[in-house]
């Protein structure tokens, strides 16, 4: 079954068509996850001046654990956090909420740059992974965990060979995965698209974002911490001999900050050189009919993606939607972040196509929301660290894609690092490097943009990596996906 190096398939050449389009044209464009929590009152603006011992400037996964992570170590010491708009609306809200154990962005990326490290730093993945399960339970959240797996799935003759040194690589490591041919990955989930799969069953389950990071606000509320909502943070600077962080209408003097914003413009300019803000784009359908249900099969309910440089991510709800994602990485110049970037109609007109190519036989399907949300994307695809203002500030950022479980893992370390605690962690290798920098722009945005033309390239000539990709690879940058 071998197709042509220049083929395109299972995704067509031609436009979407106005079925495809209609699909979507009355979707809500806000976040699934954000639109299905309750209705609750925010958090009162900072409008006053407040003296703590910690300052968390961020409400999103990483610093919503570190409000916790602080509390539960100290119980005496007094946080205060600070979130520019309400917690969870940055990525923490609008991810595909798959979570995974890995602390590196998968098992090859780990091996790359990290490969004395890699035991080690599997054996704390999967320990954060279990964690946070475990907290979950603890803090009474209901998050619609689910241990149902991920299912890599191979759509190009090329990548079975990929699937199977994927598979020999997660044997190694001692995790249990199951190779599927076409028959049995079609037994799973009935596409056409599909030639085989692998199912890793180890450290890899789905949540609903939305109640996860909203769990984790109202826990770290009944544990203490002073949350301010609608509060942006537009100074920081050292004082005496702790920070001070400064809103329109308040300030906070912190002995430590803790800084977890993601990919919005970070506060420090120390962090700006190695994160740059990548938007991704999903789309979530209507609830599907059991009748609907039967025609995909998909009864186990694993998380699913394709192995393409440019790939999709999909998965169920509890109520039987399907939410479906990714593809396009669009990066704009210089860097925005705004809430006119959410809507982006070329892309989501390529998902539905892209979905329906998928699983014809739900033609007729709508979606209901769409929306996009950005990435906070390094050079090393997983998350890094540091200190700065003479030690008293910390932070962890840099999770490109790949942070519902490994947040929990980096607000620790991050707090770590901010009290001076030596731990497994704070002293490997990976803790202490940084990415290779990003070019300042106008470089930035031409250096990403030929990275995405020869990510795409590749998936058209059997994963064949060119000149430009294989350079990359030997300067340390890596793009692999």
């Amino acid at each position: 079954m071998r197709r042509p190096a220049s083929a395109t398939f299972p995704w067509p050449r031609s436009a979407p068509t106005s079925a495809q389009i209609d699909a979507f044209a009355d979707a809500a464009v806000r976040s699934f996850w954000l639109d299905d929590l309750p209705r609750r009152h925010p958090h009162p603006r900072l409008e006053e001046a407040i003296d703590t011992d910690l300052c968390i400037v961020g409400g999103g996964y990483t610093g919503l654990w570190a409000a916790l992570h602080a509390k539960r170590d100290r119980p005496e010491r007094e946080v205060v956090l600070l979130e520019s708009d309400r917690c969870g609306e940055g990525a923490s809200g609008r991810n595909g909420g798959f979570l995974d154990a890995s602390l590196t962005h998968g098992l090859s990326n780990g091996l790359a740059r990290f490969a004395d490290e890699m035991p080690q730093l599997e054996r704390l993945g999967l320990e954060n992974f279990t964690g946070l399960c475990e907290d979950v339970e603890r803090y009474g959240i209901d998050a619609d965990l689910e241990q149902t797996g991920f299912l890599s799935l191979a759509l190009e003759p090329h990548e079975l060979a990929e699937l199977e040194e994927e598979a020999e690589l997660l044997s190694r490591f001692g995790k249990s995965a199951e190779l599927l041919d076409q028959a049995a990955v079609r037994a799973e989930v009935d596409s056409p698209t599909y030639l085989g799969g692998l199912w890793e069953r180890t450290g890899a389950a789905l949540v609903h974002p939305g109640k996860l990071v909203d769990g984790l606000r109202q826990a770290a509320s009944r544990a203490g911490v002073g949350i301010y909502e609608h509060s942006p943070v537009d100074g920081l600077k050292e004082d005496g001999p702790g920070v001070l962080a400064t809103t329109a209408a308040g300030r906070v003097r912190a002995r430590r900050v803790l800084l977890a914003t993601s990919a919005y413009p970070p506060l420090l300019p120390a962090i700006r050189h190695y994160v740059a803000p990548v938007y991704d784009y999903a789309l979530m359908t209507e609830p599907l009919s059991q009748e609907r249900r039967q025609a995909i099969g998909w009864q186990h309910r694993q998380g699913l993606g394709d192995c393409a440089n440019r790939f999709h991510y999909y998965r169920q709800t509890r109520d039987h939607r399907i939410l479906f994602g990714g593809y396009d990485a669009v990066y704009r110049r210089g860097g925005p972040v705004a809430a006119r970037l959410d809507d982006h109609r070329e892309t989501f007109a390529t998902l539905s196509q892209h979905f329906f190519t998928t699983f014809p036989q739900l033609e007729g399907v709508r979606f209901t929301h769409r929306w996009g949300g950005a990435i906070d994307t390094c050079s090393r695809f997983s998350v890094f660290f540091g200190l700065a203002l003479g030690g008293r500030a910390s932070y962890a950022t840099g999770y490109t894609g790949l942070g519902v479980g490994a947040s929990r893992f980096g607000a620790q370390v991050a707090l770590d690092l901010l009290d001076g605690r030596h731990t497994q962690a704070s002293d490997l290798r990976f803790v202490r490097s940084r990415p290779v920098p990003f070019p300042p722009e106008p470089l930035r945005s031409a250096v990403i943009e030929l990275t995405r033309n020869r990510l795409a390239a590749a998936d058209l000539h059997e994963g064949r990596r060119g000149l430009w990709l294989r350079t990359l690879d030997r300067l340390g940058l890596g793009f692999d996906s």
